[in-house]
């Protein structure tokens, strides 16, 4: 990966639906060679898809929690994090080292709906033997967007 494949990636993390046209544009380049540069970005997997983000709370999921899990799994069995990563509920499932075994971000409409969620879906899992939760009162930062770095420089800089 180079800076301009860097400058790319950065635009597209801003606007998904930014155009070959708007970015050769910003670039000073052909739209075909940054369609070419995005094929081989996507092939890769530089690029893994495109999604909209949506706003939880105008969709009424107003309640984000962090579950602690731990399981009786040995080793890097992982079965229990593929059972967590199927439920609906779940945004993010992380394989952790220490007292837990699993960190899992999830977004539901009440505490009601997580107890539901606790107690039916992630204790519903055969090899969990307990969870700890933490409720989160407010956000400061969320975001999916990685800092692109090339040569030491952002990829915004100049």
């Amino acid at each position: 990966m180079d800076a301009v494949d860097a400058r790319i990636l950065t635009m597209l993390q801003n606007d998904a639906r930014t155009s070959n046209a708007a970015i050769a544009r910003d670039l000073d380049m052909a739209p075909s060679a940054i369609l070419e540069r995005i094929k081989k970005l996507q092939a890769k997997g530089a690029i893994q898809g495109y999604e909209a983000k949506l706003e939880p709370r105008e969709l009424g999921l107003d309640l984000l929690a962090f579950v602690f899990v731990d399981t009786d799994e040995v080793g890097m069995e992982m079965e229990t994090g593929r059972a967590l990563a199927d439920l609906p509920e779940v945004q993010e499932v992380h394989h952790v080292c220490g007292d837990d075994c699993y960190l899992v971000k999830v977004r539901t409409e009440s505490t009601e709906a997580l107890g539901r969620l606790l107690r039916d879906g992630i204790g519903g899992i055969e090899r969990v033997r307990g969870t700890r939760t933490t409720i989160v009162l407010n956000t400061i930062k969320e975001t999916g967007r990685l800092p692109l770095r090339f040569n030491g420089k952002g990829a915004g800089d100049d």
